[in-house]
């Protein structure tokens, strides 16, 4: 390029356009669409955050919610990829291609890579001008090593800047396929995952430049197993929860009946049945109780770094118009680990060298050189041990509902959703107001583009894209009522749909099985039936009194799964 030509052609056109009286308005911090921060928490429990009923201390996003709005009836997809490909585009997982995980199980809603008929919320606020930043966790794309095919990374989607993980689970400490924009990485000397993912997000904040929106994608891999923590900060926990699950659930869900979260007839549900009652006789009850204390300080980590953002934003004179959005991926993870076979004897492992990648999900040895422990073998919080929290502390993160990460009933699939926008939403007359309105994934998107006042695309980069699928959030704000019809999910061949008032909702014959070699053909439902208004913990199952209301809203998912390619399934 010419850069003389270009300087007198930018001074030319700067002295027309000064002389012009009103020719254009300037594009000012006050009449630009705002900047839109979205949030996300990785593998935690409706009832987790403060907010919500629980006891773990998270003052940064109660601030949020006390000036802002809490969503009381949001879902997502009760898994992490599904819902990470539904947030992202704004359609239900299956038409964004990711109806399980990222492997290819031979149908298009299957594929397990991000659909090329889908935008992303990055691609979509570019056309109208906005810088888009993610820091985190990718997770809708298969994960290689070598040669991997870059066109579904987040530089390929949408996004300016990049630093994260492109698969899934990992150490927070040494996470495999840790990348820099579009290439792997190894980590610095004392990373760890929320701390350097935070660190990346107040970079892109404070290196942006103020002339135009923005775009932050903040994905935590908190608080999913490994539960690994700073010993500094599980020591806030220490004795926190002597008390146990069970009374630790009971105090969870008074709380939420005080908040206003819970209704006084709603019954919580009964101890999990894989769950032992809490007594001195647990065993390991030492290892029980640090995993609980390293899941609440993971989990206070993370609002750390939340807050850190909103100083960020604050600093540079941008959070009156920012439009702050938190949400989790899923209901708490019940997994064991117990499914990992095969490890290497320790006499056979060799110790990392500098600047090696780290390829594994769960390594075989710490960088500076100590074996990975699984489980019970290991110790919650450093690097060597390798544990999750399990059945007996999920039960408490999803308290009042049933089930967990995976299913389809409220404990699968209920999320909290912050919403915190001073511009729009006064913290001295709506803040902290609750809205009730029930609402999915599928709706942030429609929001994004309703807020950032941009066009969503029919074709991108030749392909043609599927019309969105959600409402935009913005009416519920204001406490109007959203236009829809129904809301549906599948997974695992669990399956629900919520109409109104009323949720049908039908469990997978394997209980508590993590594993899935192949997805079962769906079988005839075993339809439940509840009144959400009056049942929200899925107690009483009234499918008997309604068996019309049962057979058109069990029509309107096998429509719907026909119509996102659900059905028929995989071979």
């Amino acid at each position: 390029m010419n850069h003389y030509k270009y300087l007198v052609f930018f001074v030319g056109c700067s002295w027309l356009l000064l002389s012009c009286d009103n020719a254009i308005e300037e594009v000012t911090q006050d009449n630009r669409p705002p900047n839109i921060v979205l949030i996300m928490g990785d593998d935690m429990g409706y009832s987790d955050i403060g907010c919500y009923g629980g006891e773990i201390r998270t003052p940064h996003l109660d601030q949020l919610a006390n000036n802002g709005l809490r969503f009381t009836q949001f879902y997502n997809t009760a898994r992490c990829c599904p819902t990470r490909a539904s947030l992202l585009t704004g359609l239900y997982p299956q038409q964004a291609g990711v109806g399980h995980m990222v492997d290819d199980r031979g149908t298009p809603a299957f594929r397990g890579d991000l659909s090329k008929n889908a935008v992303t919320i990055a691609e979509a606020l570019k056309g109208a001008g906005y810088a888009t930043y993610m820091s985190g966790k990718w997770h809708v794309t298969p994960y290689v090593i070598d040669n991997p095919d870059k066109s579904n990374w987040p530089r390929q989607r949408g996004f300016d800047k990049f630093f994260g993980m492109i698969s899934g689970a990992g150490s927070l400490y040494d996470p495999r396929s840790l990348t820099n924009d579009n290439e792997y990485v190894a980590p610095r000397a004392g990373f760890y995952c929320t701390t350097d993912f935070t660190d990346y997000a107040v970079r892109c904040i404070n290196e942006h430049a103020n002339d135009s929106p923005f775009f932050l994608y903040l994905s935590y891999t908190a608080a999913h197993w490994p539960m690994h923590a700073p010993q500094e900060a599980i020591d806030q926990y220490k004795g926190h929860y002597n008390q146990g699950w069970d009374e630790t659930r009971k105090s969870r869900f008074k709380k939420m009946k005080e908040l206003g979260l819970a209704k006084e007839e709603w019954k919580i549900t009964p101890r999990d049945s894989f769950v032992e009652p809490w007594s001195d006789d647990i065993a390991d009850k030492d290892w029980e109780l640090a995993n609980m204390e390293t899941y609440a300080a993971m989990t206070t980590l993370m609002d750390e770094g939340i807050g850190q953002v909103v100083a960020a934003l604050k600093a540079n004179g941008q959070l009156e118009n920012t439009l702050i959005i938190y949400l989790q991926d899923n209901g708490a993870c019940a997994e064991e680990l117990d499914w990992i076979k095969n490890r290497p004897a320790e006499k056979d492992l060799k110790r990392m060298l500098p600047g090696q990648l780290q390829t594994e999900m769960v390594p075989t040895i710490t960088r500076d050189g100590k074996p990975i422990k699984l489980m019970k073998e290991g110790w919650p919080g450093p690097p060597e041990g390798y544990t999750a929290y399990g059945l007996n502390w999920a039960n408490v993160s999803n308290t009042p509902f049933r089930e967990y990460k995976h299913w389809v009933h409220e404990g699968g699939i209920s999320s909290p959703l912050i919403i915190h926008w001073p511009a729009e939403i006064d913290p001295e007359s709506a803040g902290g107001q609750f809205r009730s309105e029930p609402t999915h994934l599928i709706d942030i998107m429609a929001t994004c583009i309703d807020v950032g006042d941009c066009a969503y695309p029919s074709n991108y980069n030749g392909n043609s894209i599927q019309p969105m699928e959600g409402k935009s959030l913005v009416p519920a704000f204001g406490q109007k009522a959203l236009d829809r019809e129904a809301i549906f999910w599948e997974h695992e061949g669990n399956r629900a749909v919520r109409m109104g008032k009323y949720k049908l909702v039908s469990r997978a014959s394997k209980k508590h099985s993590f594993l899935w070699d192949k997805l079962d053909e769906l079988q005839p439902a075993d339809w439940e039936l509840f009144d959400m208004d009056e049942d929200r913990t899925e107690m009483n199952n009234i499918a008997s009194d309604h068996k019309e209301l049962v057979a058109e809203m069990s029509d309107m998912w096998l429509a719907w799964g026909k119509r996102t390619g659900i059905v028929p399934r995989p071979n």
